[in-house]
């Protein structure tokens, strides 16, 4: 009778014997697949950066997309959207900006258009040109490499000028014009990127549309420091990149 009861003890114990030696096994198979699967993978990351390596493309970086920030708001993607196509940088054949009409690009009035622009204090720099010139001066020239060095993967770099109220209308838009053509001729002078065409988006505003007031004095500026009367910050170029999904 007891040998009867051993044998049915030893019997049920087979069970979960089995069950462990049924676990091991299949984890002695997963595991060598597993490093397979973590090599295959590896190599794969390192054969792409080979190949980038010798094409001499550059090792991919955050993108627009990826670096989205808080500012970007429905209200100015919205104005990016349309500047942008006014530029000819989306839906156009090449760069071509004529936002003369800046009011009706950006659909809103002056102080609205500058509210937006309010919280890329940390991103932007107002260049401050001298009375009646479009001509940078080694002030201007540090905070426009300062600004365009700090990319962070955007995609959309912006130039806005604008002139003071002295001079005539059609003076003061041409004065503007030759501002952010200027700090484009120096963009391409000085950093050579065959795709500054598709990146930089030139508004000039001159004394009619969105003034700038002095909320902006706070802001990274060339010129003299104390220079901040409303005069002095419209003489000027706005700088930023845009961190904006389209």
């Amino acid at each position: 009778m007891s040998d009867r009861n051993n044998r049915r003890r030893e019997e049920g114990s087979d069970g979960p014997r089995w069950i462990a030696v049924a676990v091991l096994l299949l984890l002695a198979l997963l595991v060598p697949l597993l490093f397979v699967w973590s090599w295959q993978g590896a190599a794969a990351a390192r054969l792409a950066e080979t190949e980038a390596a010798e094409s001499g493309e550059e090792p991919a970086v955050a993108t627009a997309a990826e670096a989205d920030e808080a500012y970007c708001t429905p209200q100015l993607r919205q104005i990016l959207r349309r500047v942008l196509t006014s530029c000819g940088l989306i839906g156009g054949s090449g760069r071509g900006c004529q936002p003369v009409e800046a009011r009706s690009v950006a659909t809103m009035d002056g102080a609205d258009f500058n509210a937006l622009f309010l919280p890329m204090r940390e991103r932007g720099g107002i260049i401050q040109f001298e009375q009646a010139s479009s001509t940078l001066d080694p002030s201007d020239v540090q905070v426009v490499d300062r600004v365009f060095a700090d990319r962070r993967g955007a995609s959309y770099f912006f130039v806005v000028a604008r002139a003071s109220p002295e001079g005539s209308v059609e003076i003061n838009r041409e004065l503007s014009r030759a501002r952010a053509e200027g700090v484009m001729a120096h963009l391409t002078s000085t950093f050579q990127d065959p795709e500054l065409d598709q990146q930089v988006g030139l508004l000039w505003l001159g004394e009619e549309y969105a003034q700038l007031d002095p909320s902006f004095c706070e802001w990274e500026r060339s010129g003299e420091a104390g220079a901040c009367e409303p005069a002095d910050l419209n003489r000027s170029a706005f700088v930023a990149w845009i961190d904006c999904r389209l």
